[in-house]
């Protein structure tokens, strides 16, 4: 598939070598015209703007047959559109460069008695012979012999094909584009959607440029600043600190606290996030949901005797005879 730039030096050699085709194979590329509706394509039927893109209406075509099939002997006959009913139009929009090149087509060389753009040698319709000795000559002038022998832009309207492809890789719509060029959408899309990888790749990357080096995914160069080494330290003194921070939230806090008014000790296994009673030591949370807090019963003291208990003085008193 010829890219812009070799479409560019083939137009540049055909500019060299014949001049008076230079904007029938430029209606190929930039209009993505077939070759026999460039032939029919009349002065009449071009929008040419001094600044801008241009319009162009389509409504008949010249297709190469045999003269014993034609009404008038000749070897080309006014048909439709291709794939289209009979009195059917295509509009085409035009670059400016098309445009352009058109405007100094006819300035030079004018235009056929029927307003046809672009004439034979005897002033007939341009024979597919003539523009294609003029495309073999282009191609052995700006391709390199061997990008000439690999067959790219073989024929005129390869120039057609390199320019659907080329819509469609930068994005456009397939149902204008096929409105354009004349075809369904199913054939736009099974012939000439492939090609031009470069420019694809490179729309691509033009949209990804703003978000390199962001994201969560490290580049390579914040890779390379930790060795394997350090790497592999860290990782284990981060699992070392998930392991410890797994037995201390296992493991359950036991604290004594003093039982007020006596000398008795109260053993609490404290099982809630906040400690239980005046106890002042820290408590971390158990694993386990349990909120509730157990205790064992303290041991109470004896109650006091009822009798008074005697006096050393009681006891020292001698016995009533």
């Amino acid at each position: 598939m010829a890219s812009p730039d070799q479409v560019s030096a083939l137009l540049a050699a055909v500019a060299r070598t014949r001049p008076e085709q230079t904007a029938f194979f430029g209606c190929l590329y930039y209009a993505a015209l077939r070759p026999e509706e460039a032939v029919a394509l009349r002065i009449a039927d071009c929008h040419l703007p001094s600044s801008g893109w241009g319009m162009l209406r389509l409504a008949s075509a010249a297709p190469r047959t045999a003269a014993a099939w034609t009404t008038d002997g000749t070897g080309y006959e006014q048909r439709g559109l291709k794939h289209r009913p009979d009195g059917a139009i295509r509009m085409v929009p035009v670059p400016p460069v098309l445009a352009a090149m058109l405007r100094a087509h006819h300035a030079v060389y004018g235009s056929a008695p029927d307003g046809r753009l672009f004439r034979g040698t005897r002033g007939g319709p341009l024979s597919e012979s003539v523009y294609g000795r003029a495309w073999h000559a282009a191609r052995a002038l700006a391709l390199a012999p061997e990008v000439a022998a690999s067959g790219l832009a073989r024929r005129p309207y390869d120039l057609r094909h390199a320019a659907l492809s080329l819509w469609l890789n930068t994005g456009g719509n397939p149902a204008q584009i096929a409105a354009r060029a004349g075809n369904s959408v199913a054939v736009l899309l099974t012939v000439y959607s492939h090609g031009h990888d470069d420019l694809l790749n490179q729309q691509i990357g033009h949209v990804l440029k703003p978000f390199s080096g962001s994201g969560p995914c490290p580049s390579v160069e914040s890779q390379r600043l930790q060795p394997t080494t350090q790497l592999r330290r860290k990782r284990l003194h981060d699992r070392a600190m998930r392991a410890d921070a797994v037995r201390r939230n296992a493991k359950t806090i036991t604290c004594n606290m003093r039982w007020q008014g006596g000398h008795h000790h109260t053993l609490w296994t404290c099982r809630s996030p906040k400690p239980p009673g005046n106890c002042a030591r820290p408590h971390r949370t158990s694993s386990k949901r349990s909120t509730s807090c157990w205790t064992t019963t303290p041991t109470p003291r004896s109650p006091p005797s009822s009798t008074p208990a005697a006096t050393p003085a009681a006891k020292a008193a001698p016995s009533t005879p």
